[in-house]
């Protein structure tokens, strides 16, 4: 059986998924515990600030790509469905309790973040 800190990190790592304000919440909630316990939270925050970056990338590269016919539209919408599946990954492993990276772009997003929101 979960504690009550494991729900509550639980919750908070799925939170951080949820739009700009959701991972806002997170932060402001992850920055009133001690540190063993920021460790969940703070992962998924990392987690979700990489896609968010990752995904403005994506939303740069669309403009110029809107004005291919067809084929623009192709890649804008694979792109677009990447950074949707990378999501879900990330919210159903923070539903899970786990804190496994996302594929493609976790690794380097925690290596880079280092230790932001610990």
């Amino acid at each position: 059986m979960a504690s009550a800190n494991g729900n509550f990190d639980k919750t908070m790592g799925i939170v951080a998924y949820m739009t700009l304000i959701g991972w806002i919440v997170a932060i402001a909630q992850n920055g009133s515990k001690s540190y063993p316990e920021k460790q969940f939270t703070a992962f998924h925050l990392r987690q979700m600030l990489g896609l968010m970056i990752v995904y403005l990338g994506i939303w740069i590269i669309q403009i110029p790509l809107h004005f291919i016919p067809y084929l623009g539209y192709l890649i804008s919408t694979t792109l677009s469905l990447g950074v949707f599946v990378l999501w879900i990954i990330g919210v159903v492993g923070a539903a899970n309790g786990d804190k496994k990276p996302l594929p493609l772009i976790g690794e380097p997003v925690q290596k880079t973040l280092g230790k932001m929101f610990d």
